[in-house]
């Protein structure tokens, strides 16, 4: 494990293998480094990977109040150890975030995101508003437990789900991340892709989803991620839409990892 230094001296961890050129991995919600340890041993053959811990998470650090911007500086931190520029990659809510860095001018040679959550409906900023506002609370209540089941809850788990989570070993584990829950709900904003922001990214940008079928996300439905990454690529210019099929969100790393070999070599 490696550690770099943010603009807010918030120390963050990372794993770097591989040789070539430089990619960082950016995680989703409820999740460590861990959850893209596979994905960078399989683009390790052909890159330099930094997969690291996002602020509160893991190895890594965190400094209150939280920002996205301060999370924006911790990509760029990587960034310039990675030796100034590299490739980018979003998986699920940090494909949000990974967005914002390369509106925000990152220097970034490409990038790809991967079902992004943004909520198409109707009523999405109504929901989107509501789960931020309770999960909040739950959190400044110290109801850690309770906010989690919140976000099962809101990602399509039925509560047969959150019983079985609640009695597994890893709930403590989950209890302890639940706070940087209110860090993903912060990088997706209203739950609509922010399209004035959007709009200015420069780089070669990849939008991917799967293709496993209308079952494949409960809570969203079927055309859910579909849905948001059509908006995605129409606002982000010249960007590439692409649907890696039999692939459900928790994507296989031996499926995506060729489409982002392919991309990223361009």
């Amino acid at each position: 494990m490696h550690r770099v230094t943010a603009k807010d001296g918030t120390s963050i961890a990372f794993d770097r293998l591989g040789v070539g050129p430089a990619i960082v991995l950016v995680g989703g919600a409820a999740v460590d480094r861990s959850a893209n340890a596979r994905l960078a041993h399989e683009l390790a053959e052909r890159f330099t990977v930094y997969n690291y811990d996002r602020r509160g998470r893991g190895g890594s650090e965190d400094t209150l109040p939280y920002e996205v911007d301060r999370e924006i500086e911790d990509i760029a931190a990587l960034i310039a150890e990675a030796g100034g520029a590299a490739h980018l990659f979003g998986m699920s809510s940090g494909g949000a975030l990974a967005l914002e860095a390369a509106a925000a001018g990152l220097p970034i040679a490409r990038l790809a995101v991967y079902e992004v959550p943004y909520d198409l409906a109707p009523d999405g900023p109504r929901r989107s508003r509501e789960y931020a506002d309770r999960l909040r609370a739950l959190l400044a209540e110290g109801r850690r437990g309770e906010a989690f089941a919140l976000f099962m809850v809101t990602a399509g788990a039925t509560e047969e789900m959150v019983k079985q989570a609640r009695e597994s070993p890893m709930w403590p584990s989950l209890e302890a991340i639940a706070p940087t829950l209110a860090y993903d709900a912060a990088c997706l904003g209203d739950g609509r892709p922010p399209a004035d922001r959007l709009s200015g990214i420069a780089c070669p940008t990849l939008v991917a989803t799967g293709g496993a079928g209308a079952d494949s996300f409960v809570g969203g439905g079927g055309d859910f991620f579909a849905r948001a990454a059509d908006a995605i690529a129409e606002l982000v210019p010249g960007a590439v839409r692409e649907t890696i099929e039999g692939q459900a969100h928790l994507v296989d790393p031996k499926a995506l990892a060729p489409v982002l070999t392919r991309f990223l070599g361009q």
